[in-house]
């Protein structure tokens, strides 16, 4: 093993970073930029990934305010990525600004993946939506359309053709209901012995002219005739 490894021989690497930290006789030490400048890069990493699945996924943020709020959080992110590789690099500028560039551009590039791979999924999502929608209502115009598939027969006709319960009929029923009619009127009677015509039940059964008691029969008569 080289005592220099190179970066990408992470193993070798993080373990010369350590024994560089624990040696007194090195200066400075690595651990401290390396782990905070790694947790403030994941951290922030997170925080992008996180407002890319609500702006461009669930659309709970809009396009602006998620991607201001993106950009806010970058700056974050880079210096954390170049903290941490200025602690990798032991303290190596240039080669802590290529690994800084190397991470931000890698990250960057996904991050554009998945954005674009959510608005893909979304717009399949919506796009499978609105055909499920579409072919509900097709068949609910389908369905309905009872008068043009009867040939203009009513709804319910065009369904006992194919089976179905009869419909309920309504049957409506007349009720004849007796009024009592009032009674005729007492018709007058003509006295039989002065000729009077009266009303026996109106002059006290007696003929108002001469007085004579009306006779039985002409009082039934008056009575009972219409």
């Amino acid at each position: 093993m080289s005592s220099n490894p190179g970066t990408l021989r992470v193993r070798a690497r993080t373990r010369q970073v350590v024994d560089h930290h624990y040696d007194d006789d090195k200066p400075g030490k690595p651990l401290y930029l390396l782990i905070p400048g790694g947790l403030v890069a994941l951290a922030s990493l997170a925080l992008i990934i996180y407002l890319a699945y609500l702006t461009f996924w669930q659309g709970d943020l809009s396009q602006n305010k998620g991607l201001t709020l993106m950009v806010i959080l970058a700056p974050f992110y880079i210096g954390g990525v170049f903290l941490f590789s200025y602690g990798y690099e032991l303290y190596d500028l240039p080669k802590a600004l290529r690994l800084t560039a190397i991470v931000v551009f890698i990250t960057l590039a996904s991050v554009v993946i998945i954005a674009v791979l959510l608005l893909t999924l979304g717009a399949i999502g919506d796009r499978e939506s609105r055909s499920s929608r579409s072919s509900t209502s097709d068949s609910s115009s389908s369905g309905g359309g009872g008068r043009g598939m009867g040939f203009g027969l009513p709804w319910p006709i065009f369904l006992g053709g194919l089976g179905s319960p009869t419909p309920t009929q309504t049957v409506t029923r007349e009720v004849i209901r007796e009024v009592p009619t009032a009674p005729p009127p007492p018709q007058p009677v003509t006295c039989p012995y002065c000729g009077t015509a009266y009303v026996p039940a109106q002059t006290n059964f007696a003929c108002p002219n001469c007085g004579a008691a009306a006779p039985n029969d002409l009082i039934a008569t008056s009575a009972s005739s219409p």
